[in-house]
């Protein structure tokens, strides 16, 4: 008789640290977007702030890849939370004293992209180390569910704590990343990792390679960046609250989390529908809802619209993410996991973080909500023009039959 996933020390402890990890970054997020548009004003600023965070991951990505392939993954994720806790720690006390400006915050956001970087696909990849190939799917669902969870509630809380001072929800942040960190050095392996190839440009650039040879797996993951870095609006949120729904840090914490609770409303339904047939067709077919409802959300002026825009958006925007996710863990090696996760994550960034920046620079230029119906615009027109130049993918069928 199995035991439950829970009650395996090594998954639940794994579970624990990626849950306070996760809240920790959602928490400090909302602190960070309000402190600086409340600082400057400028859409500008918050652009660049999610610029911040992408450039190290750029520099970073090939590297960091093949270092979870070749170090210990439990150690690279408990580091990279360490270096999270203690940078939270200093903008903290930065705010509390009264000296943290704009320049010390982008230097901070800037670190933590570093960290994140490192931590993003090392964790990815210790999953598989931790639990049986047959718990494996539910392991991934378990974690999926609470990342969700985490979403949800970190906005929020950053949300009413920001009411507080900024101090209140980055401190707890820091400690949260530190619990992340002490909760992941106790996990042992369930298996050995198995002998890995020497450290070399050639085998740090091999995941790239690997990816371009599967032109289903290159139109997923392509697919999802350029969708997302055009119809962002995660860092336009700031503007939205305070300017065209003229809410305080509460209503920003509402409107961050309401895409985590489409995204986990559409995980439970998930576990009930079939997602193993036409997985290509149904890929296509969110990214496009997740266009129209960012179309709504920038026309819209009323709060409770804007959040029913987002709740939808997140639950198409989770459908694409399962599927992606599920067709990278199906057609990559162990021995490669590393690396195919950092290059994953460097397109999730992307789309992410440097789609802050491109929703910033556009919102300076022409308005917010100008800014963000384009966005909403140019994803379906990606979307339309990756199903000419991806035709293996619109054609695609089962998720394990990547070729």
């Amino acid at each position: 008789m199995s035991v439950p996933l829970h009650r395996q020390p090594p998954f639940a402890l794994f579970w624990t640290s990626r849950v306070f990890g996760s809240l920790a970054f959602q928490m400090a997020s909302v602190a960070f977007g309000w402190l600086i548009y409340d600082m400057t004003g400028s859409a500008y600023q918050l652009g660049f702030a999610g610029l911040a965070q992408f450039l190290p991951m750029v520099l970073l990505t090939f590297v960091v890849g093949a270092v979870a392939d070749r170090w210990d993954r439990r150690r690279i994720v408990m580091i990279s939370q360490w270096v999270q806790a203690l940078t939270i720690g200093a903008l903290t006390v930065g705010a509390l004293q009264g000296w943290l400006g704009v320049n010390g915050l982008f230097a901070g956001l800037a670190i933590l992209g570093a960290a994140r970087t490192f931590e993003r696909p090392a964790m990815a990849a210790l999953l598989p180390s931790l639990v049986s190939a047959r718990e494996l799917p539910r392991a991934v669902a378990l974690s999926s569910s609470a990342m969700q969870t985490a979403t949800i509630v970190g906005p929020s809380l950053g949300g009413l704590l920001h009411a507080l001072g900024a101090a209140v929800p980055l401190g707890l942040s820091a400690a949260l990343f530190a619990l992340g960190a002490l909760a992941m050095a106790p996990v042992r392996l369930r298996t050995p990792p198995a002998p890995r190839e020497p450290m070399t440009w050639r085998a740090a650039f091999s995941g790239l390679g690997f990816v371009r040879r599967k032109p289903v797996l290159l139109g997923a993951i392509s697919l999802d960046m350029v969708a997302v870095l055009l119809g962002g609006v995660t860092a336009l949120l700031p503007i939205f609250a305070k300017d065209i729904l003229e809410t305080g840090p509460w209503g920003l914490g509402v409107l961050r989390t309401a895409p985590a609770i489409g995204a986990l409303a559409m995980a439970m339904v998930i576990g009930r529908l079939d997602l193993s047939r036409a997985v290509g067709a149904k890929m296509f077919v969110a990214v496009i809802v997740f266009g129209l409802c960012t179309i709504v959300f920038a026309a819209s002026s009323h709060l409770w619209l804007s959040v029913g825009a987002l709740v939808i958006l997140g639950a198409a925007d989770n459908v694409s993410v399962v599927i992606r996710q599920t067709l990278v863990q199906l057609a990559t090696p162990d021995e490669m996991r590393g690396r195919v996760s950092a290059l994953n994550s460097l397109f999730i960034g992307a789309s992410n973080q440097l789609g802050e920046f491109e929703s910033g620079m556009t919102a300076g230029l022409m308005g917010v909500v100008a800014a963000g119906i384009l966005g909403g615009v140019g994803t379906i027109a990606v979307a339309l023009a990756w199903m000419r130049l991806f035709p293996s993918l619109r054609h695609a069928d089962r998720l394990d039959g990547v070729k």
